[in-house]
Parts: structure tokens; C-alpha cells; sequence
């Protein structure tokens, strides 16, 4: 027998080492069945039995996340994907369910409310809360944008899958205790579900600081653009008027509105000298936020092939990176 095969042999079906830790983390032992589920999955990969390595670290991930030990089980499920780029496995549908069932299991906890400020140990419990809140968004990031990574390299669409990018948009919207509306907008833009992203927008426009709002909107709109999606940024417009309309909002009307509203019938046809007198005419509008004037660029470039000045550049991109 070659020395390959008896170290095969010597471990045990994957199935046998997979209930053995599921009772420690049932013990409570969380610290112990973590370094337990690293050191044996990664034995199984040693040998190239990573089927049995992914089965191991995917319940390991799904198990120490139902018991909320989150930063045990995001570190599980960031070696999940790093042993999907290990073995070489290609993106498809079933590795992308196997992601969804562990996202599924990273925990929604509701911020509280009306929390009497001037006792100490509500203020203490409120700055705990916050803080595990963090936890849970960070861990959930780390997971599913090596997820991105590995779906955009391996599978058909550069930008990564669609559904994987809506989970993530709809994870740091729903758990951050301050939601960053630049990042959410990008992951939702890199999606498939405007609705979704249209009723996340109607509902920050519900509960944001006057003045954000036409921002909000803007964002949306121009990172849709950015990469050439047309259809979805008209889609997501109707679908804002729609929902503020049904839930008695008001739409917001501004200088940076008209702007959006007249960028989107230029860019309909071939009217480069149109885009550019818009760019110029609501040029202090579009200076309201300076990422405005990197996206356009981007804008210019995929609907008139203008090149940016630097190619290097794009805010798009920048962003994505953070």
C-alpha cells in the first residue's frame, strides 16, 4: 500500500467525524469542536478527500452559527469557500445552495427600542448589542464576498453571482445598526432583485436624515448605470414612486431628481453631446457627492465609450474592494 492510500485509510468516513463534533457543540464546547472541525477538514483535504472536507466545514458553519457563535462559525464558513478555491470546484447551483443554507444560518437579531438611556446597564446592554451587531455583519461579509470571489472567477458572470450579491446587500441593510447605504447600493446594483432594492430604499427613505433621501435614490440609480444596466435603473425609479406612493411618501423633489430623470431618457439614445451639457448643467448637484463624478465616468465610458481620463480609476471598482 503506498503511503498516499494509508493515510487515506487512516481517516475515518467524514460522516463519523461530523456527529462527533456536533455533540461537543452541543456540550457547549464551541472552542474545542472549532479548532477540531480546522484540523480534521483540513487532514481530509491533505488527501484530496475534499468532498468530505467541505461536508465537515459546512456543518460545522451551520451548526456554530445556530447557536449564535458567530465569529466560530463566519471562520468555518470562510474556509467552506476557501476549500471550494482548494479543490478547484467550479461555480453551479448546488455549491451556490450550499452557500445559501449556510447564510441562512447567520443570526437576525432586532436592535432594541426605547431603551431607557440614563440607566447604566441599559447603556451597557445597548453598547453590547451594537457591538455583536458589528460582529454578525462583518462575519457575514467576510463570507460572502470570498464567495463572490470565488463565483467570479470560476463561474460565467465577472461580477460575481447575482443572488449571492443581493444576500449581502439584504444582510448589512437588515443587521448593521447604522446601515451604509453606499455599500448596500453597490451589492444590490450587482444583483438581480430591484424590487427588493427599491423597497430597501423606501424603507431607509422612511427613517433618513432630510436631504439623503434624493441621494439615496441617485446612488442607486447611477451604480446600475455604471455597469450598463439600463433597464434595471429605470425599473428601480418606477418601483421607488410606486412604493413611496402606496406608503404616503414623498417622492423627493430636487435639482439632483431632474438630473436623474433627464440622464436616463439621454442615455435611451446616442446623445454624447446631451450627456455631457447634463453633466455640466447640474454639475453643483452632482457635486453633492463626489463618488457622482467617478460613476458618470464610468457611465460615459460603457454607453459612449468615452475612456477615462485615468483607466486605471473607477469608483465602481474602488468601492467593490472595501
Amino acid at each position: 500500500m503506498s503511503r498516499e492510500r494509508f493515510r487515506k485509510a487512516l481517516l475515518p468516513p467524514g460522516a463519523e467525524n461530523i456527529e462527533k463534533l456536533k455533540n461537543l457543540v452541543k456540550e457547549g464546547n464551541y472552542y474545542g469542536a472549532q479548532q477540531m472541525y480546522k484540523t480534521i477538514s483540513a487532514r481530509y483535504a491533505t488527501v484530496g478527500r475534499f468532498s468530505e472536507a467541505l461536508d465537515l466545514l459546512q456543518s460545522g458553519a451551520c451548526l456554530q452559527l445556530e447557536h449564535e457563535q458567530v465569529t466560530c462559525g463566519g471562520e468555518l464558513a470562510v474556509l467552506f469557500v476557501e476549500m471550494l478555491v482548494k479543490a478547484k470546484v467550479d461555480f453551479d447551483d448546488d455549491y451556490l445552495d450550499r452557500i445559501r443554507k449556510i447564510y441562512k444560518k447567520f443570526p437576525r437579531i432586532p436592535l432594541p427600542q426605547n431603551l431607557g438611556l440614563e440607566d447604566d446597564d441599559e447603556i451597557h446592554r445597548l453598547s453590547e448589542t451594537l457591538g455583536a451587531a458589528k460582529t454578525r455583519v462583518e462575519s457575514c461579509t467576510s463570507f460572502l464576498k470570498a464567495a463572490i470571489k470565488w463565483s467570479s472567477d470560476t463561474g460565467p458572470r465577472k461580477l460575481g453571482s447575482a443572488e449571492l450579491h443581493d444576500m449581502l446587500a439584504e444582510y448589512i441593510y437588515s443587521e448593521s445598526p447604522e446601515a451604509d447605504m453606499t455599500r448596500v447600493s453597490l451589492h444590490f446594483a450587482r444583483g438581480r432583485n430591484p424590487k427588493k432594492f427599491a423597497s430597501t430604499l423606501v424603507n431607509f427613505m422612511g427613517k433618513c436624515y432630510p436631504g439623503e433621501d434624493d441621494l439615496a435614490i441617485a446612488r442607486a440609480v447611477l451604480m446600475y448605470l455604471s455597469v450598463g444596466n439600463l433597464r434595471d435603473a429605470n425599473n428601480i425609479m418606477d418601483e421607488i414612486k410606486k412604493l413611496a406612493w402606496a406608503k404616503e411618501l414623498e417622492f423627493p423633489e430636487s435639482e439632483l431628481m431632474r438630473f436623474i430623470d433627464y440622464l436616463l431618457q439621454t442615455l435611451m439614445r446616442d446623445a454624447l453631446p446631451l450627456f455631457n451639457m447634463l453633466r455640466q448643467k447640474f454639475s453643483s448637484s452632482i457635486e453633492r457627492d463626489p463618488m457622482f463624478i467617478e460613476l458618470l465616468e464610468d457611465i460615459g465610458e460603457k454607453f459612449y465609450g468615452v475612456r477615462r481620463k485615468n483607466p486605471l480609476q473607477g469608483m465602481f471598482g474602488e468601492l467593490f474592494k472595501m
